[in-house]
C-alpha cells in the first residue's frame, strides 16, 4: 500500500513542475516584474519550456525598447513607431497564446531570430 502512495506522489509531482513550467511562461509574458520574477525562479530548475518563453519575451521588450528610441525621432519615427506597437502587440498576444496552450512555438515575425539572438539565456 505505501508503494501506491510513493507513486502517486510522484505523478503529482510531475503534474506540478508542468504546471509550474506553465506559470512561470505565462508570468513572463504579463510585465516587465513578471519577466523577472520568472528568470529569476527559473534559475533554481532550468526548466526548458520556461526558459524558452523567457527568451522570447526578453526578445518583444528589447524590440519595445528599439521601438520607444526610433518613437524619439519626429514624424518618420512616430510613425514607425505606432505600427511597430501594433505589429508588437499581435506578437505578445500570439506568444502568450502559445504559453498558455503549452505550446514552443516562436512568436510570430521575429520569434525565429529571439531563438538565435538569445540562445545563451538558460
Amino acid at each position: 500500500m505505501k508503494n501506491t502512495d510513493t507513486k502517486l506522489d510522484a505523478a503529482q509531482t510531475v503534474t506540478t513542475t508542468g504546471e509550474n513550467d506553465k506559470t512561470m511562461a505565462i508570468l513572463a509574458y504579463v510585465t516587465i516584474i513578471g519577466l523577472v520574477a520568472a528568470f529569476v525562479m527559473n534559475n533554481e530548475k532550468k526548466q526548458e519550456f520556461a526558459s524558452y518563453h523567457i527568451r522570447q519575451s526578453i526578445g518583444l521588450c528589447i524590440t519595445g525598447l528599439a521601438l520607444g528610441v526610433v518613437g524619439v525621432i519626429p514624424i518618420l519615427g512616430w510613425i514607425i513607431n505606432i505600427l511597430g506597437i501594433f505589429v508588437l502587440l499581435y506578437m505578445w498576444v500570439m506568444a502568450l497564446m502559445n504559453a498558455l496552450n503549452g505550446k514552443e512555438s516562436p512568436a510570430p515575425i521575429l520569434g525565429k531570430k529571439y531563438e538565435v539572438w538569445f540562445v545563451g539565456i538558460q
